[in-house]
Parts: C-alpha cells; sequence; structure tokens
C-alpha cells in the first residue's frame, strides 16, 4: 500500500517547477461504467451510485496582450464517484442510500469555490470538508427521519473517491470498498468499519478469519440515524497510468474472492464489460445481496 500513498513532506507553496501545469488534469481519459443489479434474493435495489465530472476552464475571447502571455484556453477536471448502500434489514435502507448521495451532492454544488488544484494544503481543505459534508449528510438523513416516523434506524455506508490529474482522494464510512488495481495487483484503499474488522485489526481473529466472521456484516461505522458521529475514513493517494479504481458494495465482495475480481480487471476490455462481468459472477455465485460496481480506467498523459 505504501506505493499507492502520497505522504511525502511537501512545501506549503510549492515553486512553478513542482506545480503540476495548469489544465494538466484535463488531458486525463477515463474510461469509466457502472452497473447496479439487486441481486436474486432481496425484492429491492438498496444500492445507489453516481459517477460526475467537474469542470473549471477558461477561454481567452479578445486581448490585445502579445502570443503566449495568457493561455487562449484553460481547463481543470475533476472525476468523482459515489457508492452508498443502505444497510440491509434497516428501515428505509434504499431511501437512505439516496438521500445520502443526493445530500453530499448538493453540498458539494453550493460550496462556493471548489478547489480544482492539489497542492499539498489545498488537498488537506478538500478531505477535511469530505469529513464535514459526510458529518452534514448524517444531519439530513436523521432530521428526514424525525419528519418520516416510519425512516427511523435507517441507515448506509458511502464511499466517495475524486480524481484530479493524478492526485486521488477517498471518503469512506461502512463496508463499501474502493479499490485501486496496478500492475496485476488489487490493492484495497478502504477499511471495513465492521466488528470483525475490528477483531482482526486487535490481533483476536486473523484476517482470514474475519472474511467469514459472523461479525463481517455488523457495521461499527455508518451515516446512520442513531449515534452522534461519524467516522469518517481519509485517505490521499497517487494514481499511475493505466490504474484501475473500482468502487463496490459488498454484494460483490461478498460472492466473489478478490483474484477473482483481480482476474476481471486484468483483462483487456472496455470498463463496461468488465462491470457487466464482475456482476455476473456475483450473480452466478448466488447473488445473495445487492451488487454495484463502479469501475473507471485511467490514461494519465
Amino acid at each position: 500500500m505504501d506505493d499507492l500513498e502520497d505522504t511525502a513532506e511537501m512545501p506549503a507553496r510549492p515553486s512553478s517547477e513542482e506545480r503540476q501545469p495548469a489544465g494538466l488534469s484535463a488531458l486525463v481519459a477515463v474510461d469509466v461504467a457502472a452497473v447496479s443489479h439487486p441481486g436474486k434474493v432481496r425484492q429491492n435495489n438498496e444500492d445507489h451510485f453516481i459517477v460526475t465530472r467537474f469542470d473549471r476552464s477558461m477561454r481567452t475571447l479578445l486581448t490585445n496582450l502579445p502570443e503566449g502571455d495568457v493561455p487562449k484556453r484553460y481547463e481543470e477536471t475533476v472525476y468523482a464517484f459515489l457508492v452508498a448502500d443502505g444497510v440491509g434489514g434497516a428501515a428505509g435502507g434504499e431511501i437512505a442510500s439516496r438521500t445520502a448521495i443526493q445530500a453530499l451532492l448538493d453540498l458539494v454544488i453550493e460550496t462556493p469555490d471548489w478547489i480544482m488544484r492539489m497542492d499539498a494544503p489545498l488537498a488537506q481543505e478538500v478531505l477535511d470538508r469530505l469529513e464535514r459534508r459526510f458529518q452534514k449528510v448524517r444531519e439530513v438523513l436523521v432530521e428526514r427521519a424525525k419528519a418520516e416516523p416510519a425512516l427511523r434506524g435507517m441507515a448506509t455506508t458511502l464511499t466517495a473517491a475524486c480524481s484530479l490529474g493524478s492526485d486521488l482522494l477517498t471518503a469512506h464510512v461502512g463496508d463499501t470498498r474502493a479499490y485501486l488495481f496496478r500492475e496485476g495487483r488489487l490493492h484495497q484503499l478502504t477499511r471495513d468499519q465492521t466488528m470483525a474488522q475490528s477483531l482482526a485489526d486487535s490481533g483476536a481473529i486473523t484476517p482470514e478469519e474475519a472474511a467469514k466472521h459472523p461479525g463481517r456484516h455488523v457495521l461499527t461505522s455508518a451515516l446512520a440515524t442513531r449515534g452522534a458521529f461519524v467516522q469518517v475514513e481519509l485517505k490521499k493517494s497517487r494514481l499511475n497510468d493505466r490504474d484501475q479504481l473500482l468502487l463496490c458494495s459488498d454484494g460483490l465482495t461478498e460472492m466473489v474472492a478478490e483474484d477473482a475480481i483481480a482476474g476481471v480487471l486484468a483483462a483487456s476490455r472496455p470498463s463496461a464489460d468488465a462491470c457487466r462481468q464482475l456482476v455476473d459472477l456475483a450473480l452466478d455465485a448466488g447473488g445473495k445481496d445487492n451488487v454495484t460496481v463502479v469501475l473507471a480506467r485511467y490514461r494519465l498523459p
């Protein structure tokens, strides 16, 4: 994992030689696709996802400045991915996951100053904003449950990832996951917030035992209408050319082993085909839960 994380000390104000050229993020090509399926057991689909693109742009229309003094065109592009899994068995899981994504997107849209450069202090500010927004999303769920008593107890997981050029930020609550596939290896970027994972972290059980432990379905943190605080996991990573970013609900990871997931991602096929194959593998294995996959394949300049 160390080679994925961007933890080096950086100056607060990088020199022009260290700073990425303006507009470099707009040159990134992303082949992205997503599929969500209710599975073979559940009647409804409590999973929701969204893939968005944010742009900042400028075009010089008229000027008498000498050629080259100002750019004729400037663009920056951010890709954002969200997957939410309404907690199965809780009231309004489907509504919780949908409301969480809507609320988070509204908070982003309402932000007056979108940060479209990832110098070290700015990247930290984006992560801080994500944490605050996750807490506000929970408040939205609480208020809705107060207004509609039938929704009391609803909850959802939420995993968000956003990329700007080669910088990747993730924010995570629950047991939906984000993976980075690089050079044939699958790296899990998020850590399950479950009882089983807590036992594994304490050394009480092994990681292999955690994968089958009954506590793997017991969340220790979620965007819920009960409890006062959400434990948000934040991370900054670095993307390489040909990396693949996968976000998925546990309907995939419960049914399909990581080596099988890696095998699908290793094959040279469009993201849409890979998403469909991953969902089909989960369904063939029993499809005991809703399954959602979002896949982005990167080509960096």
